[in-house]
């Protein structure tokens, strides 16, 4: 677990950073990071869905993850969970939220091929080395993303400290599922959300992406059973 208690680390350091340089960055020259930031963030979710190899996996994923998060309503789950603290830090021209902050911070720490085979490695032979890597990365972009959308980055420290430790407990059951095909998928889906993130920030959409989250949990499911047919 040592990996991922540094990983965690790094996301709260790196956002406490950010958020106190937020503060000497005049609010016309944080819009403009913010929509620098989003620019990026659709580059990194473009990029990202080029990984996937099936697109009828992302299709179906994506559909049945998006019935289970509306029927739930996962993004209105999240946004409760947040209200008192969003009310607390919510930027003054409403652009990004607490929660907002949290699904993005999350979806861009945790889904990749980095962080699945990070955590398989650190818990079925203790080589951290990938993982210690990434937190590196994180340490950068969780100081650059907390600048611009503020506290809700740091939270996603949390959801590092979770998903990635569930991975690494769980890496002898989970190591013949997650087979390479299926981190391509999980990853395909993810950036998917990703992308959905970036038009969010950029103005152009309001997409609930919560609700879109439990894709990343058919999608292996759906990879695997694609494998069966002849």
């Amino acid at each position: 677990m040592l990996g991922v208690i540094v990983n965690t680390v790094t996301v709260l350091t790196g956002s406490a950073v950010g958020l106190v340089c937020k503060r000497a960055i005049p609010e016309k020259l944080a819009k403009a990071i913010m929509l620098a930031i989003g620019l990026c963030t659709i580059y990194i979710g473009i990029s990202g869905t080029l990984e996937g190899e099936n697109t009828l996996v992302l299709i179906v994923s994506m559909v049945f993850g998006t019935a289970v998060g509306t029927a739930i309503d996962l993004d209105r789950q999240i946004t409760r969970l947040g209200e008192l603290m969003n009310r607390r830090f919510k930027r003054k021209d409403g652009s990004v939220s607490l929660t907002e902050g949290f699904v993005m911070g999350s979806l861009l720490f945790c889904v990749g091929a980095m962080t699945i085979v990070g955590s398989l490695n650190a818990g079925l032979r203790g080589d951290n080395e990938m993982l210690f890597t990434k937190s590196l990365l994180d340490l950068i972009s969780s100081c650059m993303l907390s600048v611009s959308i503020g506290v809700g980055v740091m939270f996603a420290a949390a959801f590092v400290f979770v998903f990635q430790g569930a991975l690494v407990l769980l890496a002898q059951f989970l190591a013949p599922i997650l087979s390479a095909a299926a981190i391509a998928e999980i990853t395909c889906a993810g950036s998917l959300m990703i992308l959905a993130l970036g038009l969010n920030l950029i103005g152009l959409t309001k997409f609930k992406v919560a609700n879109f989250l439990p894709a990343l949990l058919f999608s292996p499911l759906f990879s695997w059973l694609f494998t069966l047919l002849p």
